[in-house]
């Protein structure tokens, strides 16, 4: 980290040892991704009724080249930040998630997602169809190929979207989505 880590108590006592917690977290991110440029904690007790314990939230703000990662955890229903450790635990593991998000946006190893093909019906024979794509070629699909719609419904220059494979009489489409309307499957 370039600047030093800062720790805060709010409505609570400082504590070595929940300090020493919070610093060998800190440590385990910086290992994880060099590139932090600093990270403030704050540790907030929430009292309860008496008949319960307190509640703890966490926040942990970390500075990064291009972007800041902010997690707040928010006392949960099932009382499990009554234990401060858990409830830094818990912080720390969204944060070491979101880092490991920007690290992969860094390096640029993010994923894409690659889009159907799509076209529109051309042709509708009896058991077949084809399918014209924006670039003018036909494409070979089967009524059995047809997926959350009826291959009878299916209408001429209707928008399809298709994931296309090599067929033996050129290409053809293993599994044709109707665009748009919501259909029953048949």
């Amino acid at each position: 980290m370039k600047l030093p880590l800062q720790i805060v108590f709010r409505n609570i006592e400082p504590s070595a040892a929940i300090e020493a917690k919070v610093r060998e977290r800190a440590d385990k991110l910086d290992k994880f991704f060099d590139r932090i440029i600093s990270c403030r904690v704050v540790i907030e007790e929430h009292h309860r009724h008496h008949h319960q314990g307190n509640i703890y939230h966490v926040r942990v703000d970390v500075k990064v080249p291009g972007d800041e990662i902010v997690v707040s955890r928010e006392p949960p229903e099932h009382h499990a930040h009554e234990d401060v450790y858990v409830a830094i635990r818990d912080a720390f593991d969204a944060v070491r998630r979101r880092l490991e998000d920007h690290a992969r946006r860094w390096r640029g190893a993010v994923k894409t997602h690659t889009v159907m093909p799509h076209g529109r019906v051309a042709e509708l024979y009896p058991d077949y169809g084809r399918i014209e794509t924006p670039d003018g070629r036909l494409v070979y699909f089967h009524k059995n190929s047809v997926i959350e719609a009826r291959f009878g419904d299916l209408e001429i220059g209707r928008e399809v979207r298709f994931v296309e494979e090599a067929g033996e009489l050129g290409p053809q489409a293993s599994s044709v989505h109707v665009v748009g309307k919501h259909h029953a499957a048949s």
